[in-house]
């Protein structure tokens, strides 16, 4: 356990942990709950703030907004962290804090980073304290808590979500630290170029924490001109934040996968070829993307266009054989096949109305004709009889009862008016009229 205020001020401290807003003036972005007049920003003033649990991205202010409530509260505050600390941890807190409560009315905010961390045993321990307001949690995540916690622990606080900060938001506290003489770089005579600004605020990626780490790099790994001014320049922005960073945790991950066959569906090329790429650079298997073209193929085009079921299959295929990045060039190619196909959910349909049948209906025997007449003595067993070879007639159909006997009549396949199976559902009209008038065999 430690305090959560400590002198992080020191000259070998990041610029990122020196630069860190101290009031709610200083804090940037996340206007939505700490702008002026706002629920989060009224509870802090007023001293007033429950259980909470702040989720977003790496970068966005939680664990800083925490430090500012801690400095604005008369409040004790402890910080664990979900990944080092254990039940007995817990209980030392709590238990202070009840002494505190007791002995001189004090409340104490308990700050969990990385509070998705915590086993159901951690958690039960803390309900408790937060039932009877022994202590005030305050959960930090990059995790969305409705899916990575216990709902016990998340039914007992506010949710609060943070966002990537804004291009703005990252340029301003840039700013801040280029003129802070207490603990940016105020003291050092900096010309940073806009375009060099623009370049690091962008390619953060919404991330404050990155983006401080790339001007701190920058500026300290370059030699002054003869004027004694530090020149950073576009060039050497680039140089410093490499390439974007983008976030992909798990919520993430299944959000750009959810978006990008929603895309697909929607017959969106460019969307999903976005995410496609947003994917494969946030370091998404490849292989993933492809075993959801193969299904999509059949979920949402089917026999309105056949082929491609063959474009996402030769497209997972080529992942397997030459890997990538030569495989995203057949992998764009079925995807934009997929987007640009009629499409048809007929497939999709059949499929669960099939199987929900074979779960609720009666498993009555296979009828006498439909039984398999290729061993010995199967003909004894009347196994076959009856049976009319549809070859044997015009047009390579007889009209003969196939279903099972207590489904007959159920239709699962309900072809639609585009690409092929417009036609499939012209011969299912026809065979339907012949069913009146069947033809007789030659």
């Amino acid at each position: 356990m430690e305090t959560l205020f400590h002198q992080n001020g020191a000259s070998s401290a990041p610029l990122a942990d020196r630069m860190r807003p101290r009031t709610l003036d200083e804090f940037v972005g996340q206007k939505h709950i700490v702008g002026e007049g706002k629920l989060l920003r009224r509870a802090i003033m007023s001293d007033r703030l429950q259980s909470s649990i702040f989720f977003g991205p790496p970068g966005t202010g939680k664990t800083t907004l925490a430090s500012i409530i801690a400095s604005g509260t008369g409040a004790a505050f402890a910080k664990l962290n979900a990944v080092t600390s254990g039940v007995r941890e817990l209980r030392d807190v709590i238990e202070e804090a009840e002494k505190r409560l007791k002995l001189y009315g004090q409340t104490t905010y308990l700050l969990l980073d990385e509070c998705h961390r915590w086993s159901k045993t951690q958690s039960d321990c803390l309900l408790p304290a937060l039932e009877k307001g022994i202590v005030r949690f305050i959960g930090s995540t990059t995790e969305n808590p409705m899916i990575a916690m216990t709902s016990a622990i998340v039914s007992r606080c506010r949710v609060f979500q943070f966002y990537p900060l804004k291009i703005d938001d990252v340029k301003e506290a840039l700013q801040r630290a280029l003129t802070d003489k207490e603990r940016g770089f105020g003291e050092k005579n900096i010309v940073m170029e806009d375009a060099a600004m623009e370049t690091i605020a962008s390619i953060a990626n919404g991330d404050c924490r990155n983006a401080m780490n790339a001007l701190e790099l920058a500026v300290l790994t370059t030699a002054p001109d003869a004027d004694g001014v530090i020149r950073i320049t576009q060039q050497i922005a680039e140089e410093s934040t490499q390439r974007k960073v983008v976030k992909c945790d798990e919520q993430l991950y299944y959000d750009m996968l959810s978006a990008f066959c929603k895309s697909l569906r929607g017959s969106d090329s460019e969307a999903a070829l976005a995410w496609f790429a947003r994917m494969v650079y946030a370091g998404v298997d490849p292989r993933i993307i492809a075993r959801r073209l193969i299904a999509h193929a059949s979920e949402d085009v089917g026999l309105a266009n056949p082929q491609a079921m063959v474009q996402a299959v030769a497209a997972a295929q080529s992942v397997e054989l030459i890997g990538m990045p030569e495989a995203a060039l057949s992998l764009t190619q079925a995807i934009l096949f997929l987007c640009e196909s009629p499409k048809s959910n007929a497939v999709a349909v059949a499929r669960d109305l099939a199987f929900a049948d074979a779960e609720n209906s009666f498993d009555e025997p296979v009828p006498v004709y439909l039984r398999d007449a290729h061993f010995g003595g199967a003909q004894k067993l009347g196994h076959g009889i009856g049976y009319k070879y549809p070859h044997d007639f015009p047009g390579h159909w007889v009209d003969q009862d196939y279903m099972p006997v207590s489904l007959m009549g159920k239709q699962y396949y309900f072809p639609g008016d585009l690409g092929p199976e417009a036609k499939i559902k012209e011969n299912r009209e026809k065979r339907n009229a012949m069913r009146k008038h069947p033809p007789k065999a030659d």
